[in-house]
């Protein structure tokens, strides 16, 4: 019921082996039983989570709509953003699905990037659904951790140049 940074790392790239023995220091200090890890649309992130946590792997819906609307154009955005949020309404996961399609179906003669965008991510951004509905208010976003990385970020500023990685840490 609360969240916890679990690891911090310094790293030269998001890359898949950085990520990958990022999750592996992890597991060597114990950790189990993750079922869901959420993050913005780097495959090297979903790589990392299914070799190492065997986990499912949640894009975050936030990110995903900034993906979307950069499809949409300036005057679309507010309509492309209640059209897709349809598909988070419904109930059921299934429900879910068949409006995601129906939106992309609708979307796909005037926008078709915008629909190829959705196809390729129904699955990924949807997976939040399979778990019980009670939490998929708290699954479906980074935005947690984007709100403790901003503050990282203001008190990093501060100081400027770090002359090691412990004194970053």
């Amino acid at each position: 019921g609360r969240r916890e940074v679990l690891g911090l790392e310094i790293g030269t790239s998001e890359a898949e082996p950085i990520w990958t023995e990022f999750l592996r220091k992890l597991t060597r200090r114990g950790l189990r039983g993750v079922k869901l890890v959420v993050s913005d649309a780097h495959e090297s992130i979903k790589t990392a989570v299914s070799k190492v946590l065997n986990a499912t792997w949640q894009r975050c819906r936030v990110h995903f709509m900034r993906n979307a609307l950069a499809h949409a154009g300036k005057s679309g955005r507010r309509l492309v953003s209640a059209f897709i949020a349809t598909a988070f309404a419904p109930g059921t996961p299934e429900a879910a699905c068949t409006q995601w399609r129906s939106v992309a179906d609708q979307i796909r003669p005037k926008v078709p990037k915008l629909a190829n965008l959705m196809d390729e991510a129904e699955s990924d951004v949807l997976a939040y659904m399979t778990f019980p509905k009670q939490h998929w208010v708290k699954l479906h976003s980074t935005n947690p951790i984007e709100r403790l990385n901003g503050e990282i970020k203001r008190r990093t500023e501060v100081v400027g140049i770090f002359p090691n990685d412990e004194a970053i840490i």
